[in-house]
């Protein structure tokens, strides 16, 4: 009898450990929080000649409260139908001025009451500074004179920024284009409250359309009314003295763009019908060209709704795309058209082609230059020169030429052929400034182009910068940063004759600061900013980048942290951590180089373990998950057996050092890391125990492709069940935490991804959490939110993995 009362109450408490928990929220132990809540340091915007920088300052954290606001989701918008701002926007609380060359931060003065500060823009002379502030009522347009520090409002509340930045400078200095709220303005509906008139009925026109699975589309008729409500503005020049005047009517507009002289503006608006399986930005549209009066000069281009589109990465849309100002001419636009139509699977010699337009447009498009492969970018430079770049993503193919826009019959000249995965063979990115236009194009001194590039070798990363002749094609290396106990990112050249450029340096523990470097004088470095290190607490932890190799021999890496006290020489076995993504190559040499610096300043956030190595753990950062596909070969072929082979090289190494428990090892990741975690959970048994977070488990509710596979699930469905934990949630025994935001936005990874693979995982009894963040998007912002998933992980660390 007593053996079947002790078993009826074992049950009883298996049945209750899967039953919901009435859990308040829960902060975590001490040496976690004191690396969690602390105070952020401001970031920095400097003006065009580095004379004078824009403190700005935020909270680290946003609050429930913050979250807990009126959101309309709307055609792949978040939107506050209150404030008429993105429900999602990170606000400034603070803004501080100050000389670049000086030591006294200066207060903005007359700051609104509580400020939510967005949207900051410098005045193309520097002098003056728009900002956004958002009320409870909605959103006003401020500017700061930079002389004075001084803030000024110029509207009231009616500024529609539910499309983002909501104004933009002439190039006089003095006026401001702005999208307002109509004063005829409509309520908008209330879809619980009102009636629907009749079904949701949808058809196909029998064409294939391979759309990915997109969040917060419309739904319905009130969808519909509310989303043209939310993003329909009129648009007004405004004063710096707050005298405004009407430019243009109501309309949905979704692009103003002036043109580089300022006589010209280029304004998109969304047209109807509207769509419920794509965002926005893929509902038809016009784009109009105006002067300054109003008057409208052309109808530039006319796309409609765009909801078919072939397969592949390098699929675009039939028409004319990529429309923008060319940066270096007074009033001159430039497009590119898919050769192809658009399609990646059709042969042909040339995909795309880019045109040259000059306002106002009485003359027909000239051609430019035709691309073997897809446009990619120009950056303009002069009369005759610029750099195109054109890439394909199937083979990683990513190409640059000069080119001379004066002179279309002239060839374009190759610079680079490469890899764009092989990050070892980079050869930086072309350096820019501001013309008379307030544009930026290349800087252009004498024959030479200049390149800012990253550095990253076999043996480290030391950032260089190139000197590029235009006409030899040839690269000389006028500086590199030989830092081995530091790290140094090159930010930008400020004079090119003197040597003069902006860098940013940190260390380990020293907090990422801006200086100025000679590259002319040996050790010619002036400190710009002081920030101080917040996380004092573990800048003696031990940390490196090691090197292992796959059982493939594919070499791999990841930072590994020790706890500051370890001794290294006895060797105490410790639980080890490790947090990884995947990412998919189709080349072993591009898959084996590492992006990783010993040097980067150490800063724990909520999206690693770096904070377990406060509690005794040992932390493998950043480890490298390569998933290879060369040739014909896609890298999902063969997804779960590399990723064990990840997993297994990464545990041997740590292993092989004599820090760790082999048995005490547990892997975590957040969205593609987090389908990484369950599918190394269910098919190794390398692991006690994983967390998920905002991840997608079932690939068969992504079935047009998800993350770089491009394949359908109907071309490729052993591929898709395979990869799905869902599908083989049979095989679940180890320890689960699986973590979700309540309202993850992000394209594929729906909170019903979390929801049905716990429930799965429940119904045939995998030991299993489930975590729901309320309020939370794909990455979670909230303190509540993330001091209690640190709880939660803390927990079930010291439940299932050192206990």
């Amino acid at each position: 009898m007593k053996l079947k009362v002790t078993l009826f109450l074992f049950l009883n408490i298996s049945f209750l450990s899967f039953a919901q928990e009435n859990l308040t929220y829960q902060k975590p132990s001490k040496s976690i929080l004191d690396l969690a809540d602390y105070q952020r340091a401001p970031s920095v915007s400097m003006d065009t000649k580095k004379e004078n920088m824009l403190l700005m300052y935020r909270n680290t954290y946003k609050t429930l409260d913050d979250l807990n606001q009126d959101e309309l989701r709307l055609a792949g918008l978040r939107i506050n139908p209150v404030t008429n701002i993105s429900s999602t926007v990170t606000y400034l609380i603070n803004l501080k001025l100050r000389k670049v060359n000086g030591k006294e931060e200066i207060q903005v003065k007359d700051l609104p009451t509580n400020p939510k500060i967005s949207n900051i823009l410098w005045s193309p002379n520097d002098k003056k500074i728009l900002f956004s502030h958002t009320t409870n009522s909605g959103v006003e347009l401020w500017v700061i004179d930079v002389a004075t520090a001084q803030a000024t409002k110029l509207t009231e509340a009616l500024v529609n920024a539910n499309l983002g930045n909501p104004f933009n400078w002439f190039l006089d200095n003095e006026t401001i284009l702005v999208k307002m709220l109509p004063k005829n303005r409509q309520p908008l509906l209330d879809s619980k409250k009102d009636l629907p008139t009749g079904p949701i009925i949808s058809n196909t026109s029998g064409e294939k359309s391979q759309n990915r699975t997109y969040p917060d589309m419309l739904k319905n008729k009130n969808d519909e009314a509310n989303f043209e409500n939310s993003i329909t503005s009129e648009l007004y020049k405004v004063k710096l003295n707050g005298d405004a005047v009407l430019f243009k009517e109501a309309a949905m507009y979704f692009g103003e763009e002036i043109s580089p002289d300022g006589n010209y503006i280029m304004l998109t608006t969304i047209q109807k019908p509207f769509s419920y399986i794509v965002p926005f930005y893929k509902f038809p549209s016009k784009t109009y060209v105006y002067n300054l009066s109003g008057k409208e000069i052309k109808l530039v281009n006319d796309v409609p709704l765009n909801e078919i589109t072939p397969k592949g990465f390098m699929a675009v849309r039939k028409g004319k795309r990529e429309m923008d100002w060319r940066k270096d001419k007074p009033a001159t636009l430039s497009y590119v058209v898919a050769l192809d139509e658009g399609d990646p699977a059709k042969k042909v010699d040339f995909r795309d082609e880019v045109f040259l337009w000059d306002a106002p447009f009485d003359k027909e498009a000239t051609s430019l230059v035709k691309t073997p492969q897809r446009f990619s970018e120009i950056t303009w430079g002069n009369d005759n020169l610029a750099v195109l770049s054109e890439e394909w993503y199937d083979t990683r193919s990513t190409k640059t030429f000069l080119i001379n826009p004066s002179n279309p019959s002239q060839q374009p000249k190759l610079i680079t052929d490469r890899n764009s995965q092989d990050v070892y063979s980079d050869p930086g990115v072309f350096e820019t400034r501001k013309n008379d236009y307030n544009q930026y194009v290349l800087a252009v001194e004498k024959n030479n182009l200049y390149r800012i590039g990253e550095g990253y070798t076999k043996d480290g990363q030391f950032p260089f910068v190139d000197e590029f002749n235009v006409e030899t094609l040839k690269s000389k290396r006028i500086y590199t940063s030989a830092y081995k106990d530091k790290k140094e990112d090159i930010l930008e050249i400020e004079d090119f004759k003197s040597g003069k450029i902006l860098v940013q340096i940190q260390s380990k523990s020293e907090y990422p600061n801006y200086f100025f470097r000679n590259i002319k004088k040996q050790n010619s470095l002036t400190q710009v900013t002081d920030f101080k290190n917040p996380f004092e607490s573990i800048k003696n932890v031990s940390k490196e980048v090691i090197k292992y190799k796959r059982k493939d021999g594919l070499e791999l890496s990841g930072t590994l942290y020790l706890p500051a006290d370890y001794d290294k020489t006895k060797k105490e076995k410790l639980p080890l951590l490790i947090w990884a993504y995947p990412a998919e190559y189709k080349d072993r040499n591009s898959a084996s180089q590492s992006t990783q610096n010993s040097n980067e300043f150490t800063f724990p956030y909520y999206g690693s373990f770096v904070y377990w190595v406060t509690k005794g753990y040992v932390v493998l950062d950043d480890a490298a998950f390569p998933i290879i596909g060369e040739g014909t070969t896609e890298p999902n072929d063969n997804f779960i057996s590399q990723l064990v082979d990840n997993a297994a090289a990464a545990i041997d190494a740590v292993d092989a050092l004599g820090y760790i428990n082999r048995k005490k090892v547990a892997v975590g990741g957040h969205s593609y890391g987090a389908f990484m975690t369950a599918n190394l959970l269910t098919h190794s048994d390398l692991f006690a125990c994983g967390i998920a977070r905002s991840g997608a488990y079932n690939r068969t509710l992504t079935p047009f492709g998800f993350q770089s596979e491009q394949r359908n699930y109907w071309e490729a469905p052993e591929v898709y069940n395979t990869m799905s934990p869902f599908m083989n949630a049979e095989k679940m025994k180890t320890p689960i935490l699986l973590v979700h935001g309540e309202a993850d936005n992000n394209p594929g990874t729906f909170t019903l991804q979390t929801e049905r693979y716990f429930q799965a995982l429940k119904g045939l009894g995998a030991p299993a959490r489930m975590v729901i963040l309320p309020k939370e998007s794909h990455s979670y912002v909230a303190k509540e939110n993330i001091l209690h998933l640190l709880w939660e992980q803390d927990q079930f660390l010291e439940k299932y993995l050192k206990n």
